[in-house]
């Protein structure tokens, strides 16, 4: 009879248990399904991150007159180059507005050639130019839209080269006219010397002009470029 009683109390405080087992269970789902965010916690979080990453987000104006400083990288030439050939760039230094950095260092920039002009023979200077109109930061994949001046290199001037070459080749026909047999022959051989270093001068292109890859170069804004900046 004891231990009937003894297995009768046994089995009672085990079903107590199990009861209190699936009245948890039953609390914990129905807690889930009254807070759905309890299940999408991460999601929420990921969220709420962007979210705070976006307000930090604040807009600064560069305005009319902005130098940037740039590198080349690619290189271009009055006799290489044709019109609106792409070009590229980069920033060889940070630009910053009241201590706060709003173009970093190496941002790219890209434009194309606005100008390519081969030298003359007779006249006429070799003349390279190009314009910049796009850049995105650095650590960006944001674009923007840039107004900027036109930038270029023109050859140098031979004509003084030129004039010695022609003035050679008179003193030479001079010389030879002499020793023909002066004179008449001096004039003669003044005027075929003169005629031969003319033609040469006429004949030949002046200097072209290059501007090599890694060339510095400076930009400057013709209109306010705003950039988003962090911070």
């Amino acid at each position: 009879m004891r231990r009937l009683f003894v297995v009768f109390i046994f089995a009672s405080v085990a079903a107590g248990a199990c009861n209190r087992a699936n009245t948890t269970a039953s609390a914990s789902a129905g807690s889930s399904a009254d807070n759905p965010t309890a299940t999408t916690g991460t999601a929420g979080t990921s969220s709420e991150r962007a979210a705070a990453d976006q307000s930090k987000l604040r807009e600064i104006t560069l305005p009319v007159g902005t130098h940037l400083p740039i590198v080349l990288d690619t290189a271009v030439g009055s006799d290489i180059s044709k019109i609106e050939q792409p070009v590229q760039a980069h920033l060889s230094h940070a630009v910053a507005v009241q201590g706060t950095t709003v173009l970093p260092e190496g941002s790219r920039l890209s434009g194309v050639v606005t100008d390519a002009k081969r030298s003359g023979k007779v006249k006429g200077l070799a003349h390279v130019a190009m314009r910049f109109d796009t850049l995105v930061p650095a650590g960006q994949d944001e674009r923007y839209r840039i107004d900027t001046t036109a930038v270029g290199r023109t050859a140098k001037s031979t004509k003084k080269k030129d004039a010695l070459e022609i003035g050679g080749g008179a003193a030479g026909g001079a010389l030879i006219g002499g020793l023909i047999g002066g004179g008449k022959g001096a004039l003669i051989g003044t005027a075929a010397g003169g005629g031969a270093g003319t033609a040469v001068v006429l004949s030949t292109r002046g200097k072209e002009i290059h501007v090599p890859r890694g060339a510095a170069m400076t930009l400057k804004l013709v209109k306010p470029l705003t950039v988003k900046v962090r911070g």
